[in-house]
């Protein structure tokens, strides 16, 4: 049994969260004896917690917090604590500063971003990457930019995210037609993420006005999700004239639901690591239209054939594309098929936690 804190600053409800939880529940009393601890309180702390696990404040001001890396140490010497996994920079070296104190603690670093850091940072990742056990990247744009932001490669392992293929591949009866009055004739588009700049909204609903105006298809478009565009967001919906096309539903929990009922998936994101959601569609069947951004091409490429990769804030593209799928319903088909032959091959959720686990081990010489 090995003892993992699991370290993150925001304990909120979006894609890292659910890798959190979801290695926790995966591992817990069979490989791991897991620990949760974080600075922003959120959603994840009250899940986990109702799954038995102790979670611990620690706040961490800044990457340098040695407040927070001294309270750090303290509670892994409490514990017993011999692996912690960490999500994001600022966990990641208040960790890896912790290892000064007490150097038998190994660190390993999930990286779910592909953005290229500042000078300060590079220099700084090549000084502090010595302390670093393991270092996953979640995609291959993921370890490109890694290694050009100055991180050793050779601490860098690729694990694909992955999904519970039994649970998204069974199919359900879904009820949004009926919740939102959609006739059964009206193929629905969907698209869940947080309202904010880099998930593109504003791009993706400007190919909706062009696909109104140019394909003729009967088509409704529901957006899930908040956050701080969302009114920003309907707002440009209703100066397109596009509100009886397009459907806001806040926040869900029924995301399996809201698939299930859809004809295809849309993701219009800047930055993308490699999506939980993309994988979770495709499982349940639902061909993706995505945009040509970090990961997605290892999700969507020639070798998988399960959607179209489209350029980001290009409107005609985007409209070209769901015009394509939604006028083949041969192609949404093939795509359906090969989109759950997909997840199960490369981004089947028991690969990547015997990955990882198996990296725990491996940081701790045990392989």
């Amino acid at each position: 049994m090995i003892k993992v804190l699991y370290l993150l600053n925001h304990a909120g409800k979006a894609g890292t969260e659910r890798y959190v939880q979801t290695l926790i529940q995966k591992l817990k009393d069979k490989k791991i004896e897991p620990y949760f601890a974080y600075n922003e309180d959120g959603l994840l702390v009250k899940r986990l917690e109702s799954m038995g696990i102790n979670t611990y404040r620690i706040k961490m001001r800044n990457p340098f917090d040695i407040r927070a890396v001294l309270e750090l140490s303290r509670l892994c010497r409490k514990l017993g604590i011999q692996v912690i996994h960490t999500q994001f920079l600022r966990e990641n070296y208040i960790a890896l500063l912790s290892r000064i104190i007490n150097p038998k603690v190994r660190v390993i670093y999930t990286n779910h971003f592909i953005l290229e850091n500042k000078a300060v940072i590079r220099l700084t990742n090549k000084l502090i990457t010595p302390l670093q056990s393991r270092i996953i990247a979640v995609c291959n744009k993921g370890k490109d930019m890694m290694i050009s932001n100055g991180v050793n490669a050779k601490k860098i392992r690729v694990i694909f995210n992955g999904v519970d293929t039994r649970h998204w591949g069974e199919p359900i009866k879904s009820t949004i037609r009926e919740e939102f009055g959609i006739d059964a004739d009206c193929f629905v588009l969907f698209c869940a993420s947080r309202f904010a700049h880099d998930k593109g909204h504003r791009f993706l609903i400007d190919a909706l006005k062009e696909l109104k105006d140019d394909a003729g298809f009967n088509f409704k478009c529901i957006l899930s999700g908040d956050g701080p565009l969302l009114e920003e967001s309907q707002k440009q919906a209703k100066e397109l004239e596009l509100s009886e096309h397009i459907i806001f539903t806040g926040f869900r929990k029924d995301m399996k639901n809201l698939i299930y009922g859809s004809d295809l998936y849309i993701n219009s994101s800047e930055h993308e690591a490699l999506s939980f959601l993309i994988i979770e569609v495709l499982a349940c069947g639902i061909p993706v239209i995505a945009t040509d951004m970090g990961g997605n091409s290892d999700i969507i490429n020639e070798q998988t054939n399960c959607g179209l990769l489209v350029q980001y804030n290009n409107p005609k593209e985007l409209a070209g594309a769901i015009a394509k799928v939604l006028g083949d319903q041969r192609l949404r088909m093939l795509f359906g098929e090969n989109a759950r032959k997909a997840v199960k091959e490369k981004f089947n959720l028991d690969k990547v936690v015997q990955q990882t686990y198996n990296l725990y081990k491996e940081s701790l010489g045990r392989a």
